[in-house]
């Protein structure tokens, strides 16, 4: 419809796309002490997901906005008491800006969200066991104009993952930079 009234727009689809029902911007698995699966969250990673984008001018919420704006016409959850998502600015979910209006927080999770595991000990007790900041979408793909090649716009949703790295002190420098006040800061390129 909206290509037909000249609004450029695109399929979308994301690959381990996450589904946050509670907007946390975290999918949560719960599990007990010996490592079985609990029912506590309604949050789920689908192997992949699609809605559309379309080219807007957003005076609302300013021109840093503008560009392509995600709209999705099979919403899972409500906004603002109805079934609607979007449309939400890719810039805005790039760049983390979850509080605006028209669901950046559900996009941006969908996208971005950390796949954390949970030991669930009682209602009143859980411990962080596992946080996977990586696992959430993947190569997020439109179709190239006159071919059925793919195009790769992950880097519109968001910035490269970073690479972790690992690295040793002494006790005796730690105890030093404590002492100190100072952070140790490390740049991988």
């Amino acid at each position: 419809v909206l290509r037909s009234l000249g609004i450029p727009t695109r399929v979308i689809t994301n690959f381990n796309s996450a589904h946050d029902t509670n907007i946390n911007l975290s999918i949560d698995k719960y599990i007990d002490v010996s490592g079985k699966t609990l029912d506590l969250s309604e949050d789920s990673v689908w192997n992949f997901h699609v809605w559309n984008e379309s080219w807007f001018i957003r005076r609302d919420l300013g021109s840093f906005y503008d560009g392509w704006q995600v709209l999705d016409a099979t919403p899972q959850e409500k906004s603002k008491g109805i079934y609607q998502c979007g449309p939400a600015s890719t810039r805005a979910i790039k760049e983390g800006h979850v509080n605006l209006d028209y669901d950046s927080s559900f996009v941006f999770a969908a996208v971005n969200a950390d796949y954390v595991t949970w030991i669930h000990y009682s209602k009143k007790r859980k411990e962080r066991i596992y946080s996977d900041t990586k696992k959430i979408g993947k190569f997020i793909s439109t179709k190239a104009v006159g071919t059925n090649s793919r195009v790769d716009v992950t880097a519109n949703y968001k910035y490269p993952e970073v690479k972790e790295i690992s690295f040793k002190i002494s006790y005796s420098q730690y105890k030093n930079s404590l002492m100190d006040d100072r952070k140790i800061l490390v740049t991988a390129v």
